[in-house]
């Protein structure tokens, strides 16, 4: 296989990554562009390594780390706004490690060479990582998933992490009714939902007049990682692993705009 078919097997995941770093899906696409033109430029700062996904990581974390944080990014968008705002909220690096590990299943010893330090020190990073994103904000999260099971799972997973579920809808209906009766923090969204309607569908319809974050759960995220809008901003494939959904998680809200700690006295959704 050639290199360039080697590195454009990496893209669609490094787009993914990069658009959970930097909170917004055209700044983290322009760091993945800025990237690639790199690798034209300079072919030796990846051809020169042993493992290729870490050197194109390894890469693109300089060229981010080389330019301001919203360089590339839409100001005036919520998640940009309040992704500046909330930079100081959580570690950068250990958040990087984080992601390094949940989203793109890194072991210690390849974070510990994408970031340049000793796996020992990557390890500390990990641990830091976790306490801080713990203390994350709580919030109320809508489950938009029509197979009972993996719905259920969602919704353990959201609880362990110190939110609230406040619905799961299975159909595009039944989510525009339980929108009807509350505001959550946070959409969890399957792509085909039980009456043959779209998720994606119901969700455009609620982000009119909501401005919420949503992450899509397919198992095809390859349909919707392919530089054509409308994309997702935050995706995660079926089946699941559950340190990637709880970084995904995380991330979705420490870029929201309404960060701060759920009002335990909200009104709950019946289910």
């Amino acid at each position: 296989m050639s290199a360039s078919k080697e590195i454009s097997a990496h893209i669609p995941y490094l787009r993914r990554f990069a658009r959970a770093l930097v909170g917004d899906r055209e700044g983290g696409d322009a760091y993945v562009l800025a990237t690639l033109e790199t690798v034209v430029a300079e072919p030796g700062r990846i051809t020169d390594s042993d493992d290729l996904r870490i050197a194109v990581y390894r890469l693109f974390l300089d060229v981010w780390a080389a330019s301001p944080i919203n360089d590339h990014t839409d100001r005036s968008g919520a998640l940009a706004e309040s992704g500046r705002r909330n930079l100081d909220a959580i570690s950068l690096k250990p958040r990087i490690a984080f992601l390094l590990q949940a989203l793109e299943g890194f072991d210690l010893d390849q974070i510990g060479q994408t970031l340049k330090v000793s796996e020992i020190e990557a390890g500390a990073l990990i641990e830091a990582a976790n306490g801080e994103i713990a203390d994350q904000i709580a919030t109320d999260v809508l489950i938009i998933e029509d197979e009972p099971l993996i719905a259920h799972d969602l919704r353990s997973i959201v609880e362990e992490l110190g939110h609230r579920v406040v619905g799961m809808p299975r159909t595009h209906a039944e989510a525009l009714a339980a929108i009807q009766e509350g505001n959550p923090g946070l959409i969890l969204a399957d792509i085909q939902l039980a009456d043959g309607s779209s998720g994606l569908d119901a969700v455009n319809e609620i982000l009119v007049s909501l401005s919420i974050p949503v992450i899509f759960v397919t198992a095809y995220p390859e349909r919707f990682l392919t530089g054509e809008p409308p994309e997702p901003a935050f995706l995660i494939a079926k089946p699941f692993n559950v340190e990637s959904l709880k970084a995904v998680i995380s991330q979705a809200l420490f870029f929201e705009r309404r960060a701060g700690r759920r009002e335990q006295s909200a009104p709950q959704i019946g289910m």
